[in-house]
């Protein structure tokens, strides 16, 4: 395995009770925003409507173009403009008509004659269509969490799955958080990357944690927190490695990829972030204190090394 880092011997556990607290901080403030705010802030791919992407010549405000979509009829729709303002999501409820795009055009050409508006996307859905897809997305998140946590269980030790599992749920949890706090909307994107987040944070844990398997029999004489150490700094390396390049492929989306996949990937950067940390502090702190909780139970006490 390729190492960047030699023999290096830092207390990983040493320190994960403060990452509790951080993590809990992170899970509460999450919930508090989705209770002040009804929830998440939905796209139209589960609240049914219609999103134009529209770019004009000139720059625009957001508020002027908003009293101007107010004037045509599409009373409660949402305007995001881009840094340079010239380019607008434009969030419409459920219309009957098929195509808006019209009207919305002609009430920016209204508003700034020489704006010359251009459609760049359109997406409609119906809203008994978005409830359908809403529900849908939901059952997967919590069907791939659930096959999860029964893979893990299997091949592992409770103290490791519930660990795992835990951690798998901050790290989605935590990911959503960051969508919400930046006002982004949840959509059919944002759900496929909250997905493959969950794939990647697994596959994360699950090589810390074979590597913490290995040596806990090899090294049976030391305390779990010393043999816990010992294969985190073994595994340092590949983790900094592996979630760097994940980190800058994914960086590089958010950066040049486009407003399609912008969600994606500002849901995955969060994801990368929240999931490296929580293999080491999450899923390894917590299967630490089981582990240590179990012994207590038996009686039985280890030497910690000097």
């Amino acid at each position: 395995m390729l190492q960047i880092l030699h023999d290096t011997n830092i207390q990983f556990m040493k320190y994960r009770r403060y990452f509790y607290i951080f993590s809990a901080l992170v899970m509460l403030a999450t919930i508090g925003w989705l209770v002040a705010h009804g929830g998440p802030r939905y796209s139209v791919d589960f609240t049914g409507g219609t999103l134009l992407q529209v770019q004009t010549a000139k720059p625009m405000h957001a508020d002027q173009v908003r009293k101007a979509i107010d004037g045509a009829g599409f009373r409660g729709g949402e305007i995001q403009a881009s840094g340079t303002g010239n380019e607008f999501l434009i969030r419409l409820p459920s219309q009957q008509q098929k195509d808006p795009f019209p009207q919305v055009r002609d009430a920016l050409l209204k508003l700034e004659p020489d704006s010359k508006p251009e459609l760049r996307r359109i997406d409609a859905v119906g809203p008994k269509i978005g409830a359908e897809l809403r529900s849908k997305a939901i059952w997967a998140v919590l069907f791939s969490l659930g096959a999860i946590l029964l893979y893990v269980g299997i091949r592992y030790e409770f103290k490791f799955a519930l660990g795992a599992v835990i951690a798998l749920f901050h790290d989605v949890f935590a990911a959503l958080g960051v969508i919400c706090f930046l006002n982004r909307e949840v959509s059919l994107t944002v759900i496929a990357a909250l997905l493959t987040l969950a794939g990647y944070s697994i596959n994360d844990t699950i090589v810390v944690f074979d590597r913490i398997r290995e040596r806990s029999k090899q090294l049976h004489k030391l305390s779990h927190e010393d043999m816990m150490n010992t294969a985190l700094n073994e595994t340092l390396s590949r983790t900094i490695i592996t979630s760097l390049t994940v980190f800058l492929a994914t960086l590089s989306l958010y950066l040049f990829g486009g407003e399609v996949i912008n969600d994606f990937a500002l849901c995955m950067l969060a994801g990368v972030v929240f999931g490296t940390y929580s293999s080491i502090y999450v899923a390894s702190g917590l299967a630490l204190d089981i582990w240590n909780w179990i012994d207590k139970q038996k009686g039985v006490t280890r030497a910690k090394a000097a």
